[in-house]
Protein backbone atom coordinates (compact mmCIF):
# COMPACT_ATOMS: atom_id res chain seq x y z
CA UNK A 1 0.00 0.00 0.00
CA UNK A 2 2.83 2.42 0.85
CA UNK A 3 4.59 1.79 -2.47
CA UNK A 4 1.39 2.32 -4.45
CA UNK A 5 0.66 5.49 -2.49
CA UNK A 6 4.19 6.83 -3.05
CA UNK A 7 3.86 6.26 -6.79
CA UNK A 8 0.52 8.08 -6.76
CA UNK A 9 2.15 10.96 -4.86
CA UNK A 10 4.95 11.12 -7.44
CA UNK A 11 2.49 11.16 -10.32
CA UNK A 12 0.39 13.86 -8.64
CA UNK A 13 3.44 16.11 -8.34
CA UNK A 14 4.41 15.40 -11.94
CA UNK A 15 0.91 16.28 -13.18
CA UNK A 16 0.35 19.39 -11.04
CA UNK A 17 3.96 20.61 -10.56
CA UNK A 18 3.42 21.77 -6.97
CA UNK A 19 1.04 20.70 -4.18
CA UNK A 20 0.85 21.47 -0.49
CA UNK A 21 0.96 18.73 2.11
CA UNK A 22 -2.71 19.32 2.88
CA UNK A 23 -3.64 18.98 -0.81
CA UNK A 24 -1.68 15.75 -1.15
CA UNK A 25 -3.16 14.38 2.06
CA UNK A 26 -6.70 15.11 0.86
CA UNK A 27 -6.03 13.59 -2.57
CA UNK A 28 -4.47 10.41 -1.15
CA UNK A 29 -6.85 10.22 1.85
CA UNK A 30 -4.03 10.08 4.42
CA UNK A 31 -2.63 12.42 7.05
CA UNK A 32 -0.08 15.15 6.33
CA UNK A 33 2.35 13.23 8.53
CA UNK A 34 2.01 10.24 6.20
CA UNK A 35 2.65 12.52 3.22
CA UNK A 36 5.87 13.73 4.86
CA UNK A 37 7.03 10.13 5.38
CA UNK A 38 6.21 9.20 1.78
CA UNK A 39 8.08 12.25 0.44
CA UNK A 40 11.10 11.26 2.54
CA UNK A 41 10.91 7.71 1.17
CA UNK A 42 10.85 9.03 -2.40
CA UNK A 43 13.85 11.26 -1.72
CA UNK A 44 15.78 8.35 -0.22
CA UNK A 45 14.97 6.32 -3.35
CA UNK A 46 16.60 8.98 -5.52
CA UNK A 47 13.51 10.90 -6.69
CA UNK A 48 14.35 14.65 -6.80
CA UNK A 49 11.43 15.89 -4.69
CA UNK A 50 11.81 18.89 -2.43
CA UNK A 51 9.67 21.32 -0.44
CA UNK A 52 9.33 25.09 -0.56
CA UNK A 53 8.49 26.93 2.62
CA UNK A 54 6.19 29.92 2.95
CA UNK A 55 2.65 30.78 1.96
CA UNK A 56 3.20 29.70 -1.66
CA UNK A 57 5.23 26.67 -0.64
CA UNK A 58 4.60 23.01 -1.14
CA UNK A 59 6.17 19.90 -2.55
CA UNK A 60 7.52 19.83 -6.08
CA UNK A 61 9.79 17.83 -8.37
CA UNK A 62 13.05 19.12 -9.75
CA UNK A 63 12.40 20.84 -13.08
CA UNK A 64 12.83 18.45 -15.99
CA UNK A 65 12.25 15.26 -13.99
CA UNK A 66 9.50 13.11 -15.50
CA UNK A 67 8.32 9.55 -15.69
CA UNK A 68 6.59 9.13 -19.05
CA UNK A 69 4.21 6.80 -20.80
CA UNK A 70 5.04 6.00 -24.42
CA UNK A 71 2.95 5.44 -27.50
CA UNK A 72 -0.06 7.58 -26.52
CA UNK A 73 -1.12 10.74 -28.24
CA UNK A 74 -3.42 13.27 -26.55
CA UNK A 75 -6.64 11.90 -28.06
CA UNK A 76 -5.80 8.34 -26.97
CA UNK A 77 -5.02 9.49 -23.45
CA UNK A 78 -8.27 11.48 -23.28
CA UNK A 79 -10.27 8.38 -24.23
CA UNK A 80 -8.50 6.27 -21.61
CA UNK A 81 -9.51 8.74 -18.93
CA UNK A 82 -13.15 8.19 -19.87
CA UNK A 83 -12.77 4.53 -18.89
CA UNK A 84 -12.11 5.46 -15.27
CA UNK A 85 -15.61 5.19 -13.79
CA UNK A 86 -14.99 6.36 -10.20
CA UNK A 87 -18.10 4.93 -8.54
CA UNK A 88 -17.99 1.36 -9.92
CA UNK A 89 -14.20 1.15 -9.51
CA UNK A 90 -14.52 2.22 -5.89
CA UNK A 91 -17.21 -0.41 -5.33
CA UNK A 92 -14.95 -3.14 -6.76
CA UNK A 93 -11.97 -2.14 -4.63
CA UNK A 94 -10.00 -0.89 -7.65
CA UNK A 95 -9.87 2.80 -6.81
CA UNK A 96 -6.11 2.89 -6.05
CA UNK A 97 -4.86 1.38 -9.34
CA UNK A 98 -7.45 3.48 -11.20
CA UNK A 99 -6.10 6.65 -9.57
CA UNK A 100 -2.55 5.70 -10.51
CA UNK A 101 -3.60 5.02 -14.11
CA UNK A 102 -5.43 8.36 -14.38
CA UNK A 103 -2.42 10.19 -13.00
CA UNK A 104 -0.12 8.49 -15.51
CA UNK A 105 -2.42 9.47 -18.37
CA UNK A 106 -2.73 13.00 -17.00
CA UNK A 107 1.05 13.17 -16.96
CA UNK A 108 1.09 12.21 -20.62
CA UNK A 109 -1.18 15.21 -21.24
CA UNK A 110 1.41 17.52 -19.74
CA UNK A 111 -0.48 18.09 -16.50
CA UNK A 112 -3.50 19.71 -18.16
CA UNK A 113 -6.93 18.41 -17.11
CA UNK A 114 -8.40 16.03 -19.67
CA UNK A 115 -11.27 17.73 -21.47
CA UNK A 116 -13.08 14.49 -22.21
CA UNK A 117 -13.04 13.33 -18.59
CA UNK A 118 -14.59 16.66 -17.55
CA UNK A 119 -17.40 16.46 -20.10
CA UNK A 120 -18.70 12.90 -19.65
CA UNK A 121 -20.05 11.23 -16.54
CA UNK A 122 -21.67 7.84 -15.97
CA UNK A 123 -24.56 7.76 -13.48
CA UNK A 124 -25.43 4.05 -13.54
CA UNK A 125 -28.32 3.68 -11.04
CA UNK A 126 -31.87 4.41 -12.12
CA UNK A 127 -33.84 7.37 -10.81
CA UNK A 128 -35.63 7.22 -7.44
CA UNK A 129 -33.89 4.10 -6.17
CA UNK A 130 -31.02 3.35 -3.85
CA UNK A 131 -28.17 1.25 -5.18
CA UNK A 132 -26.35 -0.19 -2.15
CA UNK A 133 -22.98 -1.79 -2.85
CA UNK A 134 -23.16 -5.59 -2.37
CA UNK A 135 -20.89 -6.48 0.58
CA UNK A 136 -19.12 -9.25 -1.37
CA UNK A 137 -18.51 -7.24 -4.55
CA UNK A 138 -14.85 -6.50 -3.83
CA UNK A 139 -14.09 -10.21 -3.27
CA UNK A 140 -15.90 -11.13 -6.49
CA UNK A 141 -14.02 -8.40 -8.37
CA UNK A 142 -10.69 -9.78 -7.10
CA UNK A 143 -11.57 -13.21 -8.49
CA UNK A 144 -12.64 -11.72 -11.83
CA UNK A 145 -9.56 -9.51 -12.08
CA UNK A 146 -7.16 -12.30 -11.15
CA UNK A 147 -8.84 -15.10 -13.10
CA UNK A 148 -9.32 -17.14 -9.91
CA UNK A 149 -11.89 -19.75 -9.01
CA UNK A 150 -14.65 -18.41 -6.80
CA UNK A 151 -16.46 -20.47 -4.18
CA UNK A 152 -19.90 -19.01 -3.54
CA UNK A 153 -23.10 -19.67 -1.68
CA UNK A 154 -25.92 -18.28 -3.77
CA UNK A 155 -29.67 -17.78 -3.39
CA UNK A 156 -31.41 -17.69 -6.78
CA UNK A 157 -34.58 -16.10 -5.39
CA UNK A 158 -35.36 -14.62 -1.98
CA UNK A 159 -37.54 -17.60 -1.06
CA UNK A 160 -35.20 -20.31 -2.48
CA UNK A 161 -32.72 -22.44 -0.55
CA UNK A 162 -29.07 -21.43 -0.99
CA UNK A 163 -26.76 -23.53 -3.18
CA UNK A 164 -22.96 -23.88 -3.13
CA UNK A 165 -20.99 -23.50 -6.35
CA UNK A 166 -17.37 -23.28 -7.53
CA UNK A 167 -17.32 -20.82 -10.43
CA UNK A 168 -14.97 -19.64 -13.16
CA UNK A 169 -15.65 -15.88 -13.28
CA UNK A 170 -15.86 -14.35 -16.75
CA UNK A 171 -16.80 -10.77 -15.90
CA UNK A 172 -18.88 -8.26 -13.96
CA UNK A 173 -21.74 -6.20 -15.37
CA UNK A 174 -23.32 -3.12 -13.77
CA UNK A 175 -26.88 -2.70 -15.02
CA UNK A 176 -29.06 0.14 -13.69
CA UNK A 177 -27.32 0.09 -10.31
CA UNK A 178 -27.36 -3.71 -9.91
CA UNK A 179 -24.17 -5.80 -10.16
CA UNK A 180 -24.18 -9.15 -11.99
CA UNK A 181 -21.47 -11.80 -12.12
CA UNK A 182 -21.14 -13.78 -15.35
CA UNK A 183 -19.46 -17.11 -14.64
CA UNK A 184 -19.65 -20.80 -15.40
CA UNK A 185 -19.37 -23.80 -13.04
CA UNK A 186 -15.90 -25.31 -12.70
CA UNK A 187 -16.90 -28.54 -14.39
CA UNK A 188 -16.86 -30.14 -17.83
CA UNK A 189 -18.95 -28.28 -20.42
CA UNK A 190 -20.44 -25.90 -17.87
CA UNK A 191 -22.35 -23.04 -19.55
CA UNK A 192 -21.98 -19.38 -18.59
CA UNK A 193 -24.73 -18.08 -16.33
CA UNK A 194 -25.66 -14.81 -14.65
CA UNK A 195 -25.59 -14.38 -10.86
CA UNK A 196 -26.80 -11.32 -8.98
CA UNK A 197 -23.97 -10.27 -6.69
CA UNK A 198 -26.36 -8.99 -4.01
CA UNK A 199 -27.75 -12.55 -3.68
CA UNK A 200 -24.40 -14.03 -2.77
CA UNK A 201 -24.36 -15.16 0.85
CA UNK A 202 -20.66 -16.06 0.83
CA UNK A 203 -17.77 -15.70 -1.62
CA UNK A 204 -14.13 -16.72 -1.39
CA UNK A 205 -11.58 -16.58 -4.22
CA UNK A 206 -8.84 -19.18 -4.55
CA UNK A 207 -5.14 -18.40 -4.11
CA UNK A 208 -4.15 -19.31 -7.66
CA UNK A 209 -5.57 -18.50 -11.10
CA UNK A 210 -7.43 -21.25 -12.90
CA UNK A 211 -6.19 -22.56 -16.24
CA UNK A 212 -8.43 -21.16 -19.01
CA UNK A 213 -9.90 -23.57 -21.53
CA UNK A 214 -11.49 -22.84 -24.91
CA UNK A 215 -14.77 -21.64 -23.40
CA UNK A 216 -12.90 -19.12 -21.26
CA UNK A 217 -10.55 -17.85 -23.96
CA UNK A 218 -13.25 -17.36 -26.60
CA UNK A 219 -15.83 -15.78 -24.29
CA UNK A 220 -17.15 -12.34 -25.31
CA UNK A 221 -18.71 -10.70 -22.26
CA UNK A 222 -20.37 -7.82 -24.13
CA UNK A 223 -21.94 -10.09 -26.76
CA UNK A 224 -23.09 -12.59 -24.13
CA UNK A 225 -24.72 -9.88 -22.01
CA UNK A 226 -26.46 -8.25 -24.96
CA UNK A 227 -28.00 -11.55 -26.06
CA UNK A 228 -28.91 -12.66 -22.54
CA UNK A 229 -30.43 -9.31 -21.56
CA UNK A 230 -32.59 -9.16 -24.69
CA UNK A 231 -33.77 -12.75 -24.27
CA UNK A 232 -34.48 -12.27 -20.57
CA UNK A 233 -36.49 -9.08 -21.14
CA UNK A 234 -38.59 -10.74 -23.84
CA UNK A 235 -39.20 -13.88 -21.74
CA UNK A 236 -40.90 -11.76 -19.07
CA UNK A 237 -43.56 -10.43 -21.46
CA UNK A 238 -46.11 -13.25 -21.19
CA UNK A 239 -49.41 -11.36 -21.60
CA UNK A 240 -50.78 -8.99 -24.25
CA UNK A 241 -53.04 -5.97 -23.83
CA UNK A 242 -54.95 -4.36 -26.72
CA UNK A 243 -54.94 -0.58 -26.34
CA UNK A 244 -56.48 2.31 -28.25
CA UNK A 245 -54.20 5.33 -27.90
CA UNK A 246 -54.67 9.01 -28.60
CA UNK A 247 -51.86 10.73 -30.53
CA UNK A 248 -50.51 11.99 -27.20
CA UNK A 249 -50.64 8.49 -25.72
CA UNK A 250 -48.77 7.12 -28.72
CA UNK A 251 -46.11 9.79 -28.24
CA UNK A 252 -45.77 9.03 -24.51
CA UNK A 253 -45.62 5.26 -24.91
CA UNK A 254 -41.83 4.88 -25.40
CA UNK A 255 -41.09 7.37 -22.61
CA UNK A 256 -43.33 5.85 -19.95
CA UNK A 257 -43.19 2.10 -20.54
CA UNK A 258 -40.54 -0.60 -20.72
CA UNK A 259 -38.50 -0.04 -23.93
CA UNK A 260 -38.84 -3.50 -25.48
CA UNK A 261 -42.60 -3.61 -24.83
CA UNK A 262 -43.03 -0.09 -26.18
CA UNK A 263 -41.13 -0.92 -29.38
CA UNK A 264 -43.25 -4.02 -30.03
CA UNK A 265 -46.44 -2.06 -29.35
CA UNK A 266 -45.45 0.70 -31.77
CA UNK A 267 -44.56 -1.88 -34.41
CA UNK A 268 -48.08 -3.35 -34.11
CA UNK A 269 -49.87 -0.01 -34.55
CA UNK A 270 -52.63 0.10 -37.16
CA UNK A 271 -54.00 3.04 -39.11
CA UNK A 272 -55.50 5.95 -37.09
CA UNK A 273 -59.30 6.03 -36.81
CA UNK A 274 -61.43 9.11 -37.52
CA UNK A 275 -60.47 10.55 -34.11
CA UNK A 276 -56.77 9.96 -34.71
CA UNK A 277 -56.59 7.10 -32.21
CA UNK A 278 -54.44 4.05 -32.95
CA UNK A 279 -54.85 0.46 -31.75
CA UNK A 280 -51.73 -1.36 -30.55
CA UNK A 281 -50.95 -4.66 -28.87
CA UNK A 282 -48.77 -4.11 -25.80
CA UNK A 283 -46.83 -7.09 -24.35
CA UNK A 284 -46.70 -7.03 -20.54
CA UNK A 285 -45.22 -9.20 -17.81
CA UNK A 286 -48.63 -9.83 -16.21
CA UNK A 287 -52.07 -8.24 -16.10
CA UNK A 288 -51.13 -6.65 -12.77
CA UNK A 289 -48.13 -5.00 -14.42
CA UNK A 290 -50.31 -4.09 -17.39
CA UNK A 291 -52.76 -2.37 -15.05
CA UNK A 292 -49.97 -0.22 -13.59
CA UNK A 293 -48.54 0.64 -16.99
CA UNK A 294 -51.86 1.66 -18.52
CA UNK A 295 -52.51 3.88 -15.48
CA UNK A 296 -49.35 5.79 -16.39
CA UNK A 297 -50.92 6.70 -19.71
CA UNK A 298 -54.05 8.03 -18.00
CA UNK A 299 -56.95 9.06 -20.28
CA UNK A 300 -54.68 8.78 -23.35
CA UNK A 301 -55.16 4.97 -23.39
CA UNK A 302 -58.26 2.77 -23.50
CA UNK A 303 -58.00 -0.96 -22.81
CA UNK A 304 -59.94 -2.98 -25.39
CA UNK A 305 -58.98 -6.42 -24.11
CA UNK A 306 -58.71 -8.49 -22.05
CA UNK A 307 -62.12 -7.75 -20.59
CA UNK A 308 -60.98 -8.34 -17.00
CA UNK A 309 -58.33 -5.62 -17.28
CA UNK A 310 -60.80 -3.25 -18.98
CA UNK A 311 -63.22 -3.67 -16.05
CA UNK A 312 -60.42 -3.08 -13.55
CA UNK A 313 -59.39 0.16 -15.28
CA UNK A 314 -63.05 1.27 -15.47
CA UNK A 315 -63.38 0.74 -11.71
CA UNK A 316 -60.19 2.73 -11.11
CA UNK A 317 -61.53 5.56 -13.28
CA UNK A 318 -64.80 5.56 -11.34
CA UNK A 319 -62.96 5.71 -8.01
CA UNK A 320 -60.83 8.60 -9.27
CA UNK A 321 -63.93 10.47 -10.46
CA UNK A 322 -65.59 9.98 -7.06
CA UNK A 323 -62.42 11.10 -5.30
CA UNK A 324 -62.46 14.37 -7.23
CA UNK A 325 -66.20 14.87 -6.75
CA UNK A 326 -67.27 14.39 -10.38
CA UNK A 327 -71.02 13.56 -10.46
CA UNK A 328 -71.84 10.35 -12.37
CA UNK A 329 -73.86 12.29 -14.97
CA UNK A 330 -70.89 14.57 -15.70
CA UNK A 331 -68.38 11.76 -16.15
CA UNK A 332 -67.12 11.33 -19.69
CA UNK A 333 -68.68 8.46 -21.58
CA UNK A 334 -67.05 6.30 -24.22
Amino acid sequence: MRTARAISLLLLLQARRSMTGAELAAELEVSERTVQRDVLALAEAGVPVYSDRGRAGGYRLLDGYRTRLTGLDRAEAEVLLLAGLPGPLQDMGLADPALAARLKVAGELGGAPAAGARRFHLDAPGWFRDAPVPPLLAEVARAVWGGRLLRVRYRRRPEADPVDRVLRPAGLVLKAGTWYLVARPDEQDGAHRVYRVDRLLAAESSDRPFTPDGADADFDLAAFWEARAAGFARSLLRETVALRLTPLGLDRLPRLLEPLAAREALASAGEPDEQGRVTVRLPVESLDVGYEEVLRLGPEAEVLEPAALRRRLAEAAARAAALYGVPPADRPQR
